[in-house]
């Protein structure tokens, strides 16, 4: 299996985007203002037990795809490309693989998901799944809410979240 990487922008900053032969195995934006930082790289580099290789121009089509939806495009990711789930198992993977079905616009609070993913009762174990993503902002993580109808977290940055809801509500409204 051979790894590669490349960086794509976002609204956030840059986002390291590795790919493997079977697809997009790790989109993960960094927590700091430069994202080269080795440890973004050690990070994935330690869970996939390789060191991918940098490859300008490997994330190009993810690109336009994540400019499309920062313009307020309806894109679901996982229509468009392969997703590697290889640092994902067990419920996690199921949470998430259901998350990635919340239509453009809408949300699912965490105990809907656990239902939808077999595992009802299961609302915090979908909140872990959703945390610990690797597949940041292209599995439709922010789009899961709580139960009350509020935001909750988004790692570290709730703001974050917000910014990714109100993106999807103003242009679903605009489009209506």
């Amino acid at each position: 299996m051979s790894y590669r990487y490349d960086f794509a922008p976002t609204p956030f900053g840059d986002a390291l985007a590795v790919f493997s032969d079977d697809g997009i195995v790790s989109f993960d934006l960094s927590e700091s203002a430069d994202p080269g930082v080795p440890w973004l790289l050690e990070s994935v580099s330690r869970r996939l037990g390789a060191v991918p290789e940098a490859t300008p121009g490997a994330a190009d089509e993810l690109t336009e795809a994540l400019d499309s939806y920062f313009d307020g495009e309806p894109v679901r990711f996982d229509e468009h490309f392969a997703f590697d789930w290889r640092l994902v198992d067990g419920f996690s993977r199921s949470a998430l693989q259901t998350v990635c079905t919340i239509p453009w616009g809408e949300t699912m609070s965490y105990g809907e998901v656990a239902v939808l993913a077999g595992s009802p009762g299961a609302a915090r174990a979908v909140g872990s799944a959703c945390r610990q993503t690797p597949l940041s902002v292209i599995v439709p993580v922010h789009r899961v809410i709580r139960s009350d109808g509020a935001p909750g977290h988004y790692g570290a940055y709730p703001e974050r979240k917000r910014y990714l809801l109100d993106l999807e509500r103003e242009a679903s409204a605009a489009r209506s």
